[in-house]
């Protein structure tokens, strides 16, 4: 490597780390339409009317564009006069318009939230950017209020590029009403863009990085925390499953016992020659089945608290999955397809045990349709911020009276299966508080849907 790739790569990697923490972590589109709403709605929308109250009475009722000695009476406002009251009035208007969307009942989607956010930030910025001019430029007291609209819109929008942009398009607003200013209002000797005008830009533009650098670190320490608080509950769950199925496990020495016992009269009765011994094989029989279904109800509790959760990315998983199941040596004629949502909200669980259910289902699939068709996999957003998976393939289908079966353990449709792959497909899936369907056609192919709240202490909020 020569001096110059040297010196890229040592520019590239401080700016790589910069990157990485300047990015604004992935907000769960609910989490994130509540919080806009909830700010918005409880906080803004109070400060709005009274804004728009004072500004009106200063519009139309206070004199101030009749009054020569006004701040801002020159020539060009007066005669301009009936414009800027029009102006105000579409702004009132607007406002009005977006406190009934955000006091209504029915809830408001996210592109619909912040695509009104977005746009009366806009137009604060322009109404701001005005009055700017009619009360002295660059010098006008408003140059504060710039300063809590940035904080507003770092607050009300966590997105980086509609964040910034907006930011962006409000210190234009004030550089509109200081140029305007120095255009139209009286004359003056200073450069716009020396002294206090362009310190002044620089201070909005450098608070605008400030917020969003602000907001970043507050998301990640926000999200760290809950992050942390979601693996202890899930690691408890863990454990108290684990102490669960030692508990249980003790009694299948009862039935053990019984098979012991039964065993050795039925030992003994064979060495003197008895030949009544159909009570003892029916007695071990029935402990068996008894035995049977207890280590049955139990499977994969036993180890569940060994291991840890981890934070699992969807697409990754899913991507290992395919990898182990349909390796690259062996060739098979199966066309995957894959599909998944970008920025999925990651899964707080063992890393084996989701890597079970995928590995299973695509099993499964591989062997219904002997090594050749096709197979959809999809990761997408569910309801309430859940990752839905989807496996389907083009086999055969499942008949219908076996549907209902086929979680249940050792039911098979196959010579050589155990009937236990799907048991702990659901076994692994609810007990993450998920759930699994299936849907099938004879001669169509079969579909499973996943679903994992990635949330367990939101969802039992609700």
């Amino acid at each position: 490597m020569n001096n110059e790739s040297k010196n890229e790569v040592a520019i590239a990697g401080p700016i790589q780390k910069l990157t990485r923490l300047l990015a604004a972590p992935i907000i769960e589109p609910s989490q994130r339409a509540a919080r806009i709403q909830a700010v918005e709605r409880d906080i803004v929308l109070p400060l709005r009317f009274l804004i728009v109250s004072i500004l009106g009475y200063y519009f139309f009722f206070s004199g101030w564009f009749d009054t020569p000695g006004a701040q801002r009476a020159s020539d060009w406002t007066l005669h301009h006069a009936k414009m800027l009251k029009g102006s105000f009035v579409s702004y009132a208007i607007l406002n009005v318009l977006v406190a009934w969307a955000f006091i209504r009942s029915r809830p408001l989607s996210l592109r619909m939230i912040q695509s009104i956010v977005f746009t009366i930030g806009v137009f604060d910025g322009a109404m701001m950017g005005t009055l700017t001019f009619l009360t002295g430029g660059f010098n006008s007291d408003l140059f504060w209020v710039f300063l809590a609209l940035v904080v507003h819109n770092a607050m009300a929008i966590p997105v980086a590029l509609p964040q910034l942009l907006l930011n962006f398009l409000v210190s234009l607003g004030f550089l509109g009403g200081g140029l305007l200013d120095r255009l139209y209002g009286p004359p003056q000797d200073e450069n716009p863009w020396t002294g206090e005008p362009s310190e002044r830009m620089m201070v909005l533009v450098a608070w605008a990085l400030c917020c969003y650098g602000i907001q970043v670190l507050f998301e990640k320490q926000k999200r760290a925390e809950a992050e942390a608080t979601e693996f202890a509950v899930r690691q408890e769950r863990l454990r108290t499953a684990g102490r669960l199925a030692a508990e249980i496990a003790h009694q299948i020495k009862n039935p053990l016992g019984i098979i012991t016992n039964a065993a050795f009269c039925l030992q003994r009765a064979v060495r003197e020659g008895e030949m009544a011994v159909d009570e003892q094989i029916d007695i071990i029989r029935e402990e068996v089945d008894r035995a049977d279904q207890i280590i049955t109800e139990l499977m994969g509790y036993a180890q569940l608290a060994e291991g840890k959760v981890e934070r699992l990315v969807v697409s990754e998983e899913v991507d290992n999955a395919l990898q182990e199941v349909f390796p690259a040596a062996a060739k098979y004629k199966v066309a995957i397809h894959k599909d998944y949502d970008p920025a999925l909200p990651a899964l707080l669980m063992q890393k084996r045990h989701l890597g079970g259910v995928l590995v299973n289902l695509l099993q499964n699939a591989r062997e219904a349709m002997n090594g050749r068709g096709e197979i959809e996999v999809s990761a997408k957003y569910g309801q309430n911020d859940s990752v839905r998976i989807l496996i389907a393939d083009t086999g055969p289908g499942i008949a219908p009276d076996k549907i209902d079966k086929i979680f249940e353990a050792y039911f098979t449709t196959r010579e050589k299966g155990t009937g236990l792959g799907l048991a702990i497909v659901k076994h692994n899936t609810e007990m993450y508080g998920g759930t699994v369907n299936v849907n099938s056609e004879l001669g169509k192919g079969t579909q499973f849907v996943l679903e994992f709240p990635s949330r367990i202490l939101m969802r039992l909020s609700k």
